[in-house]
């Protein structure tokens, strides 16, 4: 028998449409932050909150990741 698991993400309380889901990032020491920030999946919205250095962000510019360049990690 297989077994799906769904994982709901909370409704975007701005724009009613999108979900809000977690992104996770890298410390400046390499280690795995998880659930650093949540963002709305409606790309209308935008809404997002961040954490960083134990204070909360909402609704910061979103940058597109398209020009940015990779770092090499050792």
């Amino acid at each position: 028998m297989e077994h799906n698991e769904h994982t709901h993400f909370p409704r975007c309380q701005k724009c009613k449409t999108g979900d809000l889901v977690p992104l996770s990032d890298f410390g400046s020491q390499g280690a795995t932050i998880h659930y650093k920030s949540w963002v709305c999946t409606n790309p209308e919205c935008g809404f997002n909150l961040k954490i960083r250095n134990g204070d909360i962000y909402i609704n910061e510019p979103i940058m597109s990741g398209a020009l940015h360049t990779a770092r090499v990690r050792p």
